[in-house]
């Protein structure tokens, strides 16, 4: 007996022994077995140097942090449920997760509806969403797909404008993956400038410290983003930074970069989670800082890094909006930019960028926030057009009945096409915005005739003078055969069927194509883009995305 005794207590001692080593570990330090790790930001600053001007506007001063559960930052290497559990309720891989289901546009005869309008779109998030689901080993919710978001993920290399500011492309062929349709694709490109020629900024970052923005490490994969933007930037930019948790402070008020580089990285690096998430308050006090900053000379934006979750205050995208809709329409331009995945809301940071005059984005690596804030920052950055729309006007004559991939949500009534007091999208420098329409000819359709003419109408920010132009197709101008077309044309086609597929669109059961059939698509046209690293990801997301279907 008492051989046992001393046995449990030699064991006890060593147990709590154990658990001490244990809760000694920094969170960073029980990462999983195998893990990859994001390539870390080295922020070139002396960390002993206090950031001179960071202060909190707000009365109250920050709650200090809340617990929160460790969570395993998959960033970029994906390995299951990013909120840390195996049972998410009701078998779905992430928990309260909030999309928006928008439905799929029908086929519309054109006897009785010869135009379709819609605002442009460069959003992306769509796309990212979906690879970090796959990455993950899941595949993405049927209602987080939107087409157009897939399609504009990449770059068609169209040929820039010789005059103004955006070229129309037109192309078109029989489809293949719907008999008797052909597919015509819209392609609309922006002018470019050298970034040493844009604009000075003026950027309002608003950031998201709640406890959520602890999981996954959300927060330390914001801090890298922002300091890989802030390092592009030039002496003569301005930064100011809004945080919120419970309450919304102002940490650091409105600094020319110059000088200051160590300043802006020691506020951002000291950024720490903290209490509930109080957007609006957040987004109202970043609007209220933007504007009292605000440079009519220079590009003025705010930059929304959140998870999307709003639990304190007013919490749906509506209500968010009442209280910064005034502020959005002065040239105050909005960019959301989501991080995580589990506790994430996305139809909120979609809406909130539709009609807060910016696009989303989605980032779900290190590598994707290098590519928003370093390789694409001037298209980023400066707006070309405000308030852009598109509206096709299909020849009866030629065209029985079409219908539009995607943009379902950007949906433009025909009569306000140039009603010029109707909000719509907003287009950067060297931006690029791609819409496919499936068509049916008529009978003996005559082939010199227009069959389509599009019309894009915006605002020019730098004069504030509406401009309008128009490009038409004809039959003739058709290829033959889908494979006579670009590889760019096809990469298009192939993309928007995966998506419709993925969303479990009628249209694409009815077309009976599968995952397999795009996977041979996508392997193929990968083939025309050895060097093209989106093109290349595209195909193997395919294949792991048919993988997953088998099993589901």
């Amino acid at each position: 007996m008492k051989t046992y005794s001393r046995f449990v207590v030699g064991l006890l001692v060593l147990l709590s022994v154990v658990v001490s080593s244990c809760s000694a570990l920094s969170p960073d330090a029980m990462t999983l077995s195998g893990q990859v790790e994001e390539q870390e930001v080295v922020r070139n600053y002396d960390m002993a140097d206090e950031p001179e001007g960071v202060y909190y506007e707000s009365a109250q001063e920050p709650l200090p942090p809340m617990p929160t559960a460790s969570a395993t930052n998959n960033s970029d290497a994906g390995g299951g449920p990013s909120t840390g559990g195996s049972a998410e309720p009701n078998d779905q891989p992430y928990g309260d997760v909030f999309f928006e289901d928008y439905g799929a546009n029908p086929r519309i005869d054109t006897e009785d509806d010869h135009f379709s309008t819609f605002a442009v779109d460069v959003d992306t998030a769509s796309y990212t969403v979906m690879r970090r689901y796959v990455n993950d080993g899941f595949l993405p919710a049927d209602e987080s797909v939107r087409v157009e978001e897939y399609v504009n993920f990449f770059d068609y290399n169209y040929a820039p404008p010789e005059s103004g500011a955006f070229a129309i492309h037109l192309e078109g062929s029989p489809s293949p993956y719907t008999e008797n349709y052909h597919l015509v694709r819209v392609g609309l490109q922006g002018y470019e400038i050298p970034p040493e020629e844009r604009k000075d900024v003026v950027l309002t970052f608003v950031i998201d410290v709640s406890g959520s923005m602890d999981m996954e490490n959300r927060l330390e994969l914001v801090k890298d983003a922002l300091a890989m933007l802030v390092e592009e930037l030039r002496p003569t930019d301005k930064v100011g930074i809004v945080v919120y948790g419970s309450q919304a402070h102002t940490i650091l008020e409105h600094t020319s970069v110059g000088d200051n580089y160590r300043r802006i990285f020691k506020a951002i690096d000291n950024l720490e989670p903290e209490g509930s998430t109080n957007a609006e308050e957040g987004l109202v006090l970043a609007y209220r800082l933007a504007s009292r900053e605000f440079d009519p000379d220079a590009i003025n934006r705010v930059i929304l890094c959140s998870d999307g979750v709003a639990n304190v205050g007013s919490t749906g995208p509506d209500s968010i909006l009442k209280q910064i809709r005034e502020y959005a329409a002065d040239d105050i331009y909005l960019t959301t930019v989501g991080f995580g995945m589990g506790n994430y809301n996305d139809t909120l940071m979609e809406q909130l960028a539709n009609d807060g005059n910016g696009f989303y984005t989605y980032v779900d690596t290190l590598k994707e926030a290098e590519r928003v804030f370093v390789h694409d920052l001037t298209s980023t950055l400066q707006v070309i057009a405000k308030d852009a729309k598109i509206q096709v006007d299909f020849n009866p004559s030629v065209i029985s009945r079409y219908r539009l991939l995607g943009y379902e949500n950007r949906d433009v009534a025909d009569e306000d096409f140039r009603n010029d007091d109707v909000d719509a999208g907003e287009i950067g420098v060297g931006h690029s915005v791609t819409a496919l329409y499936e068509v049916k000819l008529q009978k003996d359709a005559p082939a010199h005739q227009p069959a389509m003419t599009v019309y894009v109408r915006y605002e020019a920010p730098e004069f504030g003078e509406v401009v309008e132009i128009n490009k038409a197709i004809a039959v003739a101008d058709f290829a033959g055969e889908f494979e006579q077309t670009s590889h760019s044309f096809q990469l298009s086609v192939i993309v928007a069927q995966y998506a419709e597929i993925l969303r479990g669109s009628y249209w694409a059961k009815d077309a009976g194509t599968e995952l397999s059939d795009i996977a041979l698509d996508a392997r193929r046209i990968a083939e025309y883009f050895p060097n093209d690293e989106d093109v290349q990801e595209f195909s193997h997301l395919v294949e792991l995305s048919q993988s997953l279907s088998e099993t589901r």
